[in-house]
């Protein structure tokens, strides 16, 4: 998988980036954990995500937010990391111009990164939130959610308890014109280890899967 390097607000990113033979394949954008806790672009669930959106048709790009690994600058506490996203947004879609649809998927802070992206950018037609932390950031500026997306979380997540998830969803279940799916992997932790990365990679195709098939309707 070819390594790229592009311009972001602080410097150079890198990423790794996976494209389709189709110009007109759609596009996703995969978000890593909390830099500050060994979040990487190279996270299993990111990993996985990533293949599961190539899987699909997707031209799909992951990077490290800045000040990690390769990617210059440092830590911003989300805000910077939310310009950073905008960037590799903008690096995908020049080299995609003809993308059907474009998609934002994000693993724990990736999540919440992913969704204040999707507040800024009209284009973005869906969204997958794995593991969102509502117990530990602020999702209210999520009003109105602008476009339907899927969260998954584990029953047994103690970083992020799914008491706080069912809280954020049922908040966005309120919103009119757009569908929130919610989705739970019985059992699970956090991070989805083995043998709960399967069933919930398999959750995240599924509902991508049927998403295509209904914008294209």
């Amino acid at each position: 998988m070819p390594e790229v390097i592009f311009p972001g607000p602080e410097g150079r990113l890198e990423g790794r980036y996976h494209p389709q033979r189709k110009t007109d394949a759609p596009i996703a954008i995969i978000l890593h954990p909390h830099p500050q806790f060994g979040g990487t672009m190279n996270n299993r669930v990111v990993y996985n995500l990533h293949y599961a959106f190539h899987q699909l048709g997707f031209t799909v790009l992951r990077f490290n937010f800045r000040g990690v690994g390769r990617s210059q600058g440092e830590y911003d506490q989300g805000v910077g990391e939310l310009s950073d996203a905008a960037s590799a947004l903008d690096y995908l879609q020049t080299l995609n111009p003809n993308a059907k649809h474009c998609w934002v998927a994000g693993f724990s802070f990736g999540a919440w990164i992913g969704m204040q992206l999707l507040m800024r950018r009209p284009e973005i037609t869906g969204f997958i939130s794995v593991s969102p932390p509502a117990n530990m950031y602020d999702f209210s500026f999520l009003a109105p959610c602008p476009s339907s997306g899927l969260v998954v979380n584990g029953t047994a997540d103690r970083v992020a308890p799914p008491k706080d998830t069912h809280t954020l969803v049922g908040k966005l279940h309120e919103q009119k014109g757009i569908t929130i799916t919610h989705e739970e992997i019985e059992g699970a932790g956090h991070f989805f280890e083995d043998p709960h990365m399967e069933p919930m990679i398999g959750m995240v195709q599924d509902y991508v899967k049927r998403r295509l098939t209904e914008t294209t309707r």
